[in-house]
């Protein structure tokens, strides 16, 4: 299929040694009792520092401590030098592992190890198995910079194009669906892929685009991922999973040592970011559309570092990261967050965060899901300024089937299934009532649950509506819908209702294929309504309270055809909230996150013919899934459009472009909201913040016409990093730079929002913007938040195109209050741009 790729074989004698290791570990991660997998950083620099530091473009003073990068040359600031890799830059790489195992074999001579990776590219270092003695003896080493424990991560459409407005506005600036992309590699850190999935064929045109000529990675192959499973459309895959084996995690029947997905999450998201276009969508035997990813035309690259049974862990994830960069992505989308809080002196100083820094450094837009951890304060999984941070929103589709009672109730269920026909009414019966010899209780909770028809009476059964529970069993996997169909089909129902049980209170059910009539009561409240009915209409034998007469009726409304509705977008209630988490000082960081919200709940993507992740979708080409996971990997193909048209834009002048642009109303105008509880979410819902939203929800048209750009260098992140309290060690141990002074907080940051965590009366912020577009005179309102008074010099200014403005804002406090407010900065041009940024200020005191 397509062109030739690079392809690589598993390397089966380190394999071979690592299985070795994972069969003596078990689960405490070691050969040896006591051992764990160490995370090593060195003192030398790796090679994207080594390569970059001559040729850096735009850089500011380290040790400045000022805001806005204001020393930036005005014409060069957002751009970066292509990246190519030199003999020179292989070589010294090369020399780097060599250091790092002559430093192993020095220093643990003639003891017991394995070395698991060499990090060389963005990051200096390895992983290690280790005892905690053989870690101190490494730690005393002056090569040595930093040692951590490796930590566990876990993984956090047809129509959402449309809702994005991409057909009519993005698309048609790149030349429509069929160019959309074209030249940019994504690079997905997640599950896999499934290479024989026709949203990532490349021979759905007769247009033979090539393999962009600056991307250099290699498509592995094994028994589970033959030669030809990498394209034009898939340039490169590879998995890594060395950290999982030591620790006897890894199942080979079913998470697979290899870039093939078994799980189905990396599929979905890569088809999210960059599938390909008009794809139908085909799910238990119905049509629902077409799929398109957001950049139809883009590449993907997949590094493969999450699994099915288990999640994953920082080690390998670090080494696809650090892999995805010396191939030359110019995305790297991560839909995995940690399992915790990284410990140490701030969360930003952890393996996964300081190796995607120097990916940014490397001119590289990371993007990364908040989290599914919502709706509390403060539950953000994704912490660092140089990430952009994408939460969750529902879109304006949805889909509802209705269950009409025989007493002209109607109940709303989830269910992509068709109705019951015409007009007749069905008689109900539960599957507890419906056990073979007239048993009056199931033997087990599954008979009730519809998951084994052996015991039920099919004469009894046919033709009626079979009534089941939704139990706490099927959110655990031991229970499925589809197995509960089966066994309706099995007995010749006519449909089949599930009703909730209350130990499965908060649990948001998605819309799940049924092939036959039926549906499932997401409402606790709702399924006492339908019991209640359908007991009351029981006619019981008064000597042997037998059922003899079931009474009950009801008919089911299809749910195949997607409703409309205007009250979008809003945050989801899953969706990680910010302020961004405190560190050990107890000081909020003065970061907005989330970056954006994106469409998250109920997406449409591609789904891997091995997938075991969802059971409802088993065997299925496509599945719909909700999570920040969704949400991410749509930034990183808007993402792509962006880098497509403008190929020299900084990591950071990408998310300024998307977050300058958002959208702050839904469909009817009013203000997005934000769901605030588990159980019944949209009850309690109110306007979303930015710590709920961000900037907004993302706008992919107006993104790729920002007019002004914030723009951030790499050294404006070091002197933030260098700001933190007793950071200077940490910060040159992971990065090699010397802090010097710096007294920078997160709110002295060239980031399109502002946020200040304490306002002690008066502070000084400056912003720097860019003019990317023709010359404009631009206007500048500040709708201070509650408590503060705002003044802002110049208010009115004229920028000629790719020049640079300094903005002033004194900040003053005009009352003590503990509670965060909300304000804003528009930037008004005077040829149509309007560029809007969040203001706000947690703790202010006079």
């Amino acid at each position: 299929m397509g062109v030739a790729r690079r392809e690589q074989r598993a390397a089966p004698l380190l394999w071979a040694a690592v299985l070795a290791v994972a069969l003596l570990a078990g689960a405490r991660g070691g050969s040896e009792e006591g051992t764990a997998v160490y995370i090593v950083t060195m003192q030398q620099a790796a090679v994207s520092h080594k390569r970059l530091d001559p040729e850096r473009v735009g850089s500011s003073s380290v040790a400045a401590g000022g805001g806005g990068g204001g020393g930036d040359n005005p014409a060069t600031s957002i751009l970066r030098k292509p990246r190519h890799a030199s003999p020179e830059s292989v070589n010294y790489g090369s020399l780097l592992v060599r250091l790092q195992n002559s430093l192993l074999k020095k220093t643990l001579r003639g003891e017991h190890y394995i070395k698991l990776y060499s990090y060389h590219y963005l990051i200096n270092g390895f992983a290690v198995v280790l005892t905690p003695q053989q870690a101190e003896k490494l730690n005393r080493r002056k090569e040595v910079a930093n040692i951590m424990l490796d930590f566990s991560v876990r993984t956090a459409t047809t129509y959402t194009p449309e809702f994005l407005g991409l057909p009519e506005g993005a698309w048609v600036q790149d030349g429509g669906p069929q160019c959309a992309g074209q030249g940019v590699v994504v690079g997905l850190i997640d599950t896999g892929i499934d290479p024989n999935h026709p949203s990532f064929s490349d021979d759905l045109t007769a247009d033979n685009y090539p393999v962009p000529a600056h991307y250099s990675g290699n498509c592995e192959v094994t028994s589970d991922f033959p030669s030809g499973s990498c394209n034009r459309k898939l340039v490169g895959a590879r998995h890594f999973a060395a950290s999982a084996l030591t620790r006897g995690v890894f199942n080979a029947s079913q998470d697979l040592a290899s870039p093939s997905d078994s799980d189905g999450h990396g599929t979905h998201t890569a088809s999210i970011a960059a599938g390909n276009h008009g794809i139908p969508v085909i799910v238990a035997g119905h049509h629902f559309g077409n799929a398109s990813g957001m950049a139809p035309r883009a590449h993907i690259a997949v590094y493969k570092a999450l699994y099915k049974g288990f999640g994953g862990f920082a080690a390998d994830v670090v080494a696809a990261i650090d892999q995805a960069a010396e191939d030359n992505v110019d995305i790297i989308s991560l839909s995995i967050t940690p399992n915790r809080r990284p410990p140490g002196l701030a969360t930003f100083f952890n393996p996964i965060d300081m190796a995607l820094m120097s990916a940014v450094k490397d001119g590289i837009f990371v993007v990364q899901a908040a989290g599914n951890t919502g709706p509390s304060p403060k539950s953000m999984s994704s912490y660092s300024p140089w990430i952009f941070t994408v939460g969750a929103s529902a879109h304006d589709r949805e889909y509802y089937n209705y269950v009409v009672l025989g007493n002209n109730l109607t109940i709303s269920g989830v269910g992509l299934a068709p109705g019951t026909d015409g007009d007749s009414m069905y008689n109900l019966i539960a599957a507890p009532h419906a056990l073979q010899n007239y048993t009056t209780t199931p033997i087990e909770m599954s008979l009730g649950e519809c998951q084994d028809p052996s015991h039920l009476d099919k004469d009894l059964i046919r033709g009626k509506i079979l009534v089941c529970s939704y139990s706490i069993r099927f959110v655990l996997g031991l229970s499925s819908v589809k197995q509960a169909l089966d066994t309706a089909k099995n007995v010749s129902a006519a449909g089949v209702i599930f009703y909730l049980d209350p130990f499965v209170l908060g649990f948001q059910l998605n819309p799940t294929p049924m092939d036959i009539p039926g549906l499932i009561i997401p409402s606790s409240d709702d399924s006492k309504i339908f019991l209640s009915y359908y007991n009351d209409s029981l006619v019981r034998d008064g000597t042997s309270d037998r059922v003899v007469n079931f009474g009950a009726v009801a008919k089911i409304l299809g749910g195949l055809k997607p409703n409309y509705g205007s009250s979008a977008p809003k945050v989801m209630f899953y969706s990680a909230r910010g302020p961004d988490p405190e560190d050990n000082t107890l000081a909020n960081a003065d970061i907005l996150k989330p970056n954006v919200v994106a469409p998250g709940s109920s997406i449409w993507g591609a789904w891997s013919s091995r997938g075991l992740d969802s059971a409802e979708f088993t065997g299925e080409s496509f599945a719909m899934l909700s999570g920040t996971s969704m949400a991410a990997p749509h930034i990183a193909g808007l993402a792509a459009l962006i880098k497509q048209k403008f190929p020299s834009f900084s990591p950071a002048a990408i998310g300024s472009a998307l977050s300058t642009t958002t959208t702050l109303s839904d469909r009817e105008g009013k203000p997005i909201m934000s769901q605030r509880t588990y159980s019944n979410p949209d009850s309690t819902q109110t306007p979303a913040t930015p710590f709920d939203m961000g900037n907004g929800f993302a706008n992919a048209t107006a993104a790729l016409d920002p007019g002004l750009i914030f723009d951030c260098s790499y050294d404006d992140y070091i002197s933030f990093l260098c700001g933190i309290n007793g950071s200077a060690p940490v910060v040159a141990n992971y990065t090699g730079n010397s802090c010097g002074t710096s007294t920078m907080t997160g709110a002295d940051l060239n980031l399109p929002s502002i946020t200040i965590a304490v306002l002690n009366q008066s502070r000084t912020i400056t912003r720097t913007v860019t003019n990317i577009a023709s010359d404009e005179n631009y206007t500048v309102s500040c709708n201070a938040p509650y408590g503060v008074a705002v003044s802002t010099a110049p208010a009115q200014f004229f920028i000629p195109s790719g020049q640079k403005q300094l903005v002033t804002f004194i900040v003053n406090a005009t009352m003590s209050n503990s509670s965060a407010s909300f304000g804003d900065v528009e930037f008004y041009g005077d040829r149509g741009h309007r560029v809007v940024i969040p203001f706000t200020v947690m703790s202010k005191a006079v």
